[in-house]
């Protein structure tokens, strides 16, 4: 009831306020900044393990859950998501957003080294990454036709891949899948 009734009493006062929240508005609208892709620190890190030849319950008990108890008391831990599958342990750790990326992954690097030989020997070693969405696939191309899986990875690999490759600001193009030539010898 106020608001009307200074409007009504006080039209210019009520227009000049209007005015003003107008003038504000667009001032601010113009001084914001806006990216396509803003530069942000994501606190995410990912713990990557292969255990040639080990089932999920092997993965599971010897490699995910030594790697979780290791990097659970870094300082910063929000959340630790993990995932045993036949042959791959992949433990994703989340940090707050107030831990910086590169310090989270170093601490993370150094906990996996301290219990590198708690994990089986024949492991390969455990990949480290930050995640990083600049390094996210923006475009996927599935080639499929007539041809045989290997001409297909063959076109793929010398024609595709190449071109892809040779456009300014292609970061880099991978090929996943195909058929790749393989000699077989017996003794």
């Amino acid at each position: 009831m106020y608001i009307s009734n200074t409007s009504i009493s006080r039209p210019v006062f009520a227009t000049m306020v209007i005015l003003a929240l107008l003038v504000l508005g667009v001032a601010s609208y113009i001084q914001m900044n806006v990216d396509l892709f803003p530069d942000i620190d994501f606190p995410y890190v990912v713990v990557t393990t292969v255990y040639p030849g080990a089932g999920p319950e092997a993965v599971a008990s010897d490699v995910t859950q030594k790697i979780e108890d290791a990097v659970n008391p870094i300082a910063g831990v929000d959340h630790i998501q993990s995932t045993s599958q036949e042959g791959v342990s992949q433990v994703v750790i989340q940090f707050t957003l107030e831990t910086k990326a590169l310090q989270a992954a170093q601490d993370v690097r150094e906990k996996v080294a301290t219990i590198r030989g708690d994990l089986p020997q024949d492991i390969d070693a455990p990949i480290i990454q930050r995640f990083d969405p600049a390094s996210e696939p923006i475009v996927s191309l599935v080639i499929s036709g007539e041809r045989s899986a290997k001409e297909l990875t063959s076109i793929a690999k010398n024609d595709v891949q190449k071109r892809l490759e040779s456009i300014e600001g292609v970061g880099s193009v991978e090929i996943i899948g195909g058929n790749e030539r393989a000699f077989q010898v017996s003794l």
